[in-house]
């Protein structure tokens, strides 16, 4: 796509031209008789797969990351191409923000809004108030690694995967009757990008790598099997760019030669390649870039080389798997999923694809692991994956929506680890934003307006009309309090409650009384992005300022009383919570964007940002605000559900919190179209944003799970679409994991791990009828009271786990446990348990307890036999003492004679803590729901 500033596009919706930045779409033609590679089932189709290499376009090219390192794979025969990125690439460097002039001029734009002079106060707002300089900084790319093989005519049996279970991005073909592969993936643990190259023919890889790059670069041969690329990032804004970076490739060769100079590296006549790419890059922090980028890029490149492959790949795996296997999610599957992934998103909204709900959610997941890790930068406006010098809207950081919702499904979704780096920005904003809280209000506290960057720049930028909005860093201090009811974590509410107080600090000492409502409101601010009269935004007290304070004041005031501290601080906040406006129905029985009842100049425009009380916050629920939920119900109806790819995305959250499965799964499948995601899946404003995808997989897991009223609430929106189903590891506030299953679209059985002792409200239809209610842990049938019908409250421990069922349904897993396995400090095996089921239901389950006490690591193997019909996929599920869960989905090893499919080599060999007992389950998925296997045997050595 063209480069675009953000402030072109801004400016080209404010003139009503949004529509034609709109693209007409892609096209994409069902294949007949299509089939799912073999490595796509064994990931038990969770995993994007294209028979078509994606050629130059970047929205066909497949992301791969590690938190700070980025690669789109394109697949490419004659030339794959790695276009690479580095999480503190930002152009520029260091600048304070603040504009000394605003302070002065406040009384008088505060003047002119409260007069109704609001094309008058925004003029004065961009002479007076603009931060230094008018624009933030761009996200930038790194370069480029190109491979180049040589023709491609004749290549056939072509497939690209992305297997979300591995994080791995796997490109196959023939060509020259040898059959080729490469395998890409972004490791955590060793810091590198890896490419291994493969043949089934000796001697038959050979091709040459070079770098290039959009930056102003050199490249360079540092050693004979390595070459690298030298660079700097780009001026933007009148400042140059300061940030270094170095980019190194590495080949090791089997079979064949490697041999770098004059910046290519030539490998011919190699059995297997292993390419490694390291980036080491300046940045220290936002006030610092003088970092020793080459020596970060040598270290990490030299560490790994030292390491095997299969070792690096096993590392690798492990790691991304210890988070993406929390959660899994199954919503059934038909033919529709045979197709290639662009075809599905296609052809989505005339066939009935389920199991695209479900890849779309561990999509997201996906995304957020592989953008955003403790220690890196936080997710961007694109994640991490930026190819262009001027990306739209600098892919940078809008908190007026965009950056909190590439986080709500962090926690939700078992990734609260993935949140990290969002509070570490907070508290370099609280720096950065204390000097433009003084500079431009005078005030005390921090604040940061409705865009930052790599630089944390905090002041009004883009214009007035969408950056006069004072509550960005308000919202992200929000944040705080809500991943600590999450978490329990008293230690990271301690460490971050400086932030939040001082954000609350800032509105303590600029929250003026309204001269004729009396109520204290923000002036001067917005309502985010939206005119309230013709070419004006600028206003007092938008309904979602006052949403958004509200919770920053409760949060503020919680935190003070469990850390026990700040007993006035936390009265004053009280006190001016108590003053702020409240939310009002109007005209139109719809909730009303601002304190008059003023109908928006665009009826469908893509921020619904009053209904922010809906979702994120939890000010306007069905059971306590009824009349301001059927007010968000018609505001909803009245903006219509059309909209740009993230607020599509938002909507799905507003239906579900509305209780409306339907209304949410419509909006799912608006979404999934080819104007709103590219072939890649990825989200499309458009142009590309990553926020939509965050948006979508957060929006399915509020289907399915909600605790922002006090309870958990268990498939609260669940819709007809997804008939029968489960799901497991979802997170809800207080401290609990929660699985759930489901026929005919009724709970048969719910499953509630509690984390601390407690009580808990479960609120499911489930309890409107006979159930059984067990705690799984002591095997107890825990005291119960029923404050409402569908509703049970009950006490609860740590560590425990509560099972409600319908009557007659049996505990899943439903394969009776085989004997004990032992393992021992030195992993030697264990005596051979096989336990068997005929016939077990599709999706059976075997588990196993592990006992004894071992230091280090611990392996177990399974062999599986499935008759009757193929196996799909198979995974093994860890269970370790501390509560850690791992599941990994393999294809092992794998021989087929007639019906019968034996797997072996189904291994964890990892690191356990020392002493307690394990268990690990089985489960193997064979031919589809109604065509489970007649016999399942599994075999433990």
């Amino acid at each position: 796509m063209p480069d675009v500033t953000r402030r072109k596009l801004l400016a080209a919706g404010a003139a009503g031209a949004g529509a034609a930045l709109l693209p007409a779409g892609w096209a994409a033609v069902a294949r007949a008789n299509s089939a799912p590679p073999p490595a796509v089932l064994a990931a038990d189709d969770l995993a994007l797969w294209y028979d078509e290499p994606a050629g130059t376009d970047w929205l066909r090219a497949l992301p791969v990351g590690n938190g700070r390192l980025g690669a789109m794979v394109f697949g490419n025969v004659d030339t794959e191409r790695l276009q690479l990125n580095e999480d503190t690439i930002w152009a520029g460097g260091p600048y304070d923000s603040a504009n000394t002039r605003g302070a002065a001029n406040l009384a008088e734009i505060r003047r002119r809004v409260y007069a109704d002079q609001w094309s008058q106060a925004q003029d004065l707002i961009n002479q007076t108030m603009m931060g230094t300089p008018g624009g933030q900084l761009a996200y930038q790319p790194v370069g480029n690694l190109r491979l180049a093989f040589g023709s491609a005519s004749g290549a056939s049996q072509y497939t690209r995967t992305l297997d979300l279970t591995t994080a791995t991005v796997t490109t196959t073909y023939v060509l020259n009757g040898v059959r080729y592969q490469r395998e890409v993936f972004a490791s955590a643990p060793d810091q590198v990008i890896v490419i291994r190259l493969t043949a089934d023919r000796a001697n038959s890889i050979t091709f040459n790598a070079t770098f290039d790059s959009p930056q102003r670069t050199t490249v360079s041969s540092p050693d004979g099997a390595t070459i690298g690329l030298d660079g700097i990032s780009g001026n933007m804004e009148g400042l140059n760019g300061t940030v270094r970076f170095l980019a190194l490739a590495n080949a090791a060769v089997t079979g064949g030669t490697a041999s770098s100079s004059g910046g290519t590296l030539r490998v011919s006549g190699a059995t297997s390649v292993t390419l490694l790419v390291s980036i080491g890059s300046s940045y220290v922090n936002f006030r610092t870039v003088n970092g020793d980028y080459q020596g970060i890029a040598r270290t990490r490149l030299n560490a790994a080389r030292n390491i095997a492959f299969d070792q690096l790949r096993s590392r690798h795996v492990t790691d991304y798997q210890a988070l993406f296997g929390r959660v899994s999610i199954n919503l059934g599957r038909t033919a529709a999923a045979d197709q290639p992934t662009d075809v599905r998103i296609a052809q989505h909204a005339s066939v009935n694809d389920p199991q695209f709900s479900a890849l779309l959610f561990q999509f997201g997941r996906y995304l957020l692991i592989s953008s955003s890790r403790p220690g890196t930068q936080p997710a961007n406006l694109q994640g991490i994956w930026n190819d262009s010098m001027a990306p739209p809207w600098d892919s940078k950081y809008t908190i007026n929506a965009n950056l909190p919702m590439n986080y709500w499904p962090a926690d939700t979704t078992n990734l609260g680890e993935c949140f990290l780096p969002v509070f570490d920005m907070v508290k370099d904003l609280a720096v950065t934003g204390a000097r433009t809280a003084q500079a431009q209000y005078g005030a005390g506290g921090w604040v940061a307006h409705h865009n930052t960057d790599g630089w944390r720049g905090s002041s009004v930028v883009d214009g007035a009309f969408w950056g006069m909005w004072q509550t960005g860093g308000a919202w992200l201090a929000t944040l705080v309090w809500d991943h600590y009811l999450f978490t329990g974590d008293a230690e990271f509410l301690r460490v971050n409650y400086p932030a939040m107080k001082g954000a609350a600090q800032f509105f303590l000492d600029t929250l003026v009384a309204h001269p004729t409502l009396g109520y204290l409101v923000t002036n001067p601010s917005n309502s985010p992005e939206l005119a309230h009269h013709s070419g004006v935004s600028v206003c007092a007290g938008p309904t979602m300022d006052n949403q958004i304070l509200r919770d920053l004041f409760d949060g503020v005031a919680r935190a003070s009383e469990v850390l026990g501290v700040d007993t006035t601080f936390r009265s004053q906040v009280r006190s001016a919570r108590d003053r702020l406006p409240p939310m009002r129905v109007g005209s139109r029985g719809n909730v009303q964007e601002w304190l008059a009842d003023w109908i928006e100049t665009e009826p469908a425009h893509r921020h619904v940002s009053h209904l922010y009380g809906l979702h994120p916050s939890n000010q306007i629920t069905r059971r306590g605000t009824p009349q301001l939920y059927e007010a968000a119900r018609r505001t909803l109806e009245l903006r219509g559900d059309d909209g740009t790819g993230w607020s599509l995305a938002w909507k799905i959250n507003y239906w579900a919190r509305l209780e409306d499965g339907a209304r949410a799964h419509k909006l799912i499948r608006d979404l999934v179209r080819t104007d709103r995601l590219a072939p890649n899946m990825f989200d499309l404003h458009p142009p590309f944003q990553i926020d939509g995808n965050f948006g979508a997989t957060s929006g399915i897991a509020e289907m399915l799970l909600q605790s922002h009223n006090g309870e958990l609430h268990l498939l609260p929106a669940l819709p007809s679409a997804w008939p029968s189903g489960q799901v497991a590891g979802l997170r809800g506030r207080g401290g609990y994991t929660v699985g759930a299953a489901w026929t005919s679209g009724q709970a048969d059985e719910l499953l509630v791990r509690a984390d601390r002792d407690g009580t808990v409200r479960l609120r499911a239809r489930l309890f409107t009828g006979s159930f059984t209610l067990v705690d799984t842990t002591d095997g107890t049938t825990p005291a119960t009271t029923r404050p409402e019908s569908d509703v049970v409250q009950l006490a609860v421990r740590a560590g425990h786990t509560y099972r409600a069922a319908r009557p007659g349904v049996t505990a899943s897993p439903s394969l009776t446990a085989s004997p004990s396995l032992t393992a021992t400090p030195t992993a030697s095996a264990s005596p051979s348990v096989t336990a068997t089921s005929s016939p077990p239901p599709s999706g059976a389950r075997a588990t196993y307890a592990v006992t004894g006490s071992w230091q280090g690591g611990f392996q177990g193997e399974v062999t599986v036999t499935a008759g009757s019909s193929p196996i799909r996929g198979w995974t093994v599920s860890w269970t370790f003492p501390n509560g850690q869960v791992i599941n990994q989905i393999w294809s092992g090893t794998h021989t087929q004679s007639g019906a019968n499919v034996t797997v072996t080599n189904v291994a964890y060999n990892g690191a356990l803590p020392a002493g307690g007992s394990a268990t690990f389950g089985f489960i193997a998925s064979a031919g589809g729901v109604n065509n489970p296997p007649t016999n399942l045997t599994c075999t433990t050595t």
